[in-house]
């Protein structure tokens, strides 16, 4: 794990050496496709790079909202390849998951999609899932950038001025946020654990009372 970080951590600088501040953008960018780059690394390592003076922290917040806003943009444009009747048809060959599940979620993110996509940008893991059903939805591109940048510049100006403020000391933020990160997985886990047996418990109970219906 720390191999991968210092591994990261190099890349990253390179980039930033290369290209300045949009380095940062980019590998950013990156990681809102792909989240193999953790923005808990390169954005407190590009607050650091400002404040030693080698590159603007405004411009390097800015980049990096704009990499995450386009990186966001070709999720979005998957999931509207992916399309609203191909999730429904691979919900239905799913196991335990029904279409009313699809259609309660569809009708949630109806209501409440935009503030969905604001605080998702701002988790690790959701910041780039939470594109998908935004492009499935069609949610409209103005307000979706409009969304993701917001909640992206909030995530970003909190890491990249983290690593500024510590400077040298700027790994104890990545190390929080890959605890955060782990958090969040840790609960998703359970929330997964918690519907696939919730279903089978109702599926059990419907079988009892169809078994008990043929009795009678």
């Amino acid at each position: 794990m720390i191999e991968i970080a210092g591994l990261v951590a190099d890349w990253a600088t390179n980039l930033m050496d290369t290209l300045g501040s949009a380095g940062a953008g980019v590998a950013n960018a990156i990681d809102s496709i792909v989240p193999v780059l953790p923005s808990e690394a390169i954005l407190p390592l590009a607050g650091f790079a400002a404040s030693r003076g080698d590159l603007n922290l405004l411009a390097v917040i800015a980049w990096t909202t704009v990499g995450s806003v386009a990186g966001s943009l070709v999720v979005y444009y998957l999931g509207a390849a992916l399309g609203h009747d191909r999730v429904r048809a691979l919900a239905a060959r799913a196991p335990l998951v029904h279409l009313t599940d699809v259609d309660r979620a569809e009708a949630w993110f109806a209501r409440h999609g935009a503030k969905t996509v604001l605080l998702g940008r701002m988790l690790p893991v959701f910041r780039v899932l939470i594109s998908v059903p935004a492009g499935v939805e069609r949610m409209p591109v103005r307000r979706f950038v409009t969304y993701t940048a917001a909640g992206s510049l909030g995530w970003n100006t909190i890491f990249v001025m983290a690593g500024y403020l510590l400077g040298a000391n700027w790994t104890v933020v990545e190390t929080y946020g890959g605890l955060l990160t782990k958090v969040v997985l840790v609960l998703a886990v359970v929330a997964a654990a918690w519907f696939v047996l919730s279903r089978m418990r109702r599926q059990r109970r419907s079988v009892r009372r169809h078994a008990v219906s043929r009795r009678r």
